[in-house]
């Protein structure tokens, strides 16, 4: 006989665990997406509201997103977005340069064909979108073409260690809004690293992602003091 109390407790965990998830990858998504300014204070009551949790989930989600980073939690200030010294700043993205680079040597050896046709076709909306002027568009795709090399590489452990980087972050603090976006030679970068997955020339596409990387990293302002927090 199926026991009812155990059917309804056991969708109740699956409902609690469903609603955490979805509080935990928004929150992610939405910092990530750099659309909220370093320093700035968030509430668990807004939170609540913004993704329809209890506080105790939203809580839960916190805790976590602090223990990894994405926030910082202090004795009545609350809970903020993250704000970098330039210092941090400079060892997060060398840390990106050393990972992607490896990431997109072994795209260049085990990228399928499917694969290797997702990432033209990015390439292509991404020249499609320069030619136009939409730069939201341009950075969708620029994320995109970098997603697809990291999942192209077929590298688990490179991978996980590059997802726990949070330059997308630093890049938001420090980007310098007077440098034309996209930047100067962006997408001729993009195609450089293309043609080496493509060729299958593992050195080059390290040299090629390497090079793309360091000049996304020197157009920032990591010689500036850091955007003051948002009170």
């Amino acid at each position: 006989m199926v026991d009812s109390d155990s059917i309804d407790a056991e969708s109740g965990t699956k409902a609690a665990g469903t609603r955490y998830s979805q509080a935990y990858e928004g929150l992610r998504s939405l910092l990530l997406s750099g659309s909220i300014e370093p320093g700035t204070r968030l509430t668990e009551a807004d939170l609540t509201r913004m993704f329809n949790v209890s506080r105790s989930t939203m809580r839960s989600a916190l805790v976590r997103l602090t223990q990894e980073g994405y926030v910082s939690s202090e004795v009545n200030r609350g809970v903020r977005t993250r704000s970098f010294s330039p210092e941090e700043a400079a060892d997060i993205l060398e840390a990106r340069e050393t990972l992607e680079s490896a990431l997109a040597g072994k795209a260049a050896e085990r990228a399928t064909a499917e694969e290797i046709e997702d990432m033209r076709r990015t390439l292509r909306d991404m020249e499609e979108a320069r030619s136009r002027g939409d730069q939201d568009a341009y950075s969708r795709g620029n994320r995109s073409f970098h997603q697809q090399i990291k999942l192209a590489a077929h590298q688990t452990t490179l991978a996980r260690a590059y997802d726990t980087l949070l330059y997308p972050l630093v890049m938001r603090q420090y980007r310098n809004l007077s440098v034309q976006h996209p930047r100067t030679g962006s997408i001729e970068e993009h195609q450089a690293i293309f043609l080496a997955i493509v060729t299958r020339n593992p050195d080059a596409a390290v040299a090629a992602m390497r090079h793309h990387v360091g000049s996304a990293r020197r157009a920032l302002l990591l010689d500036k003091s850091p955007l003051p927090p948002v009170t």
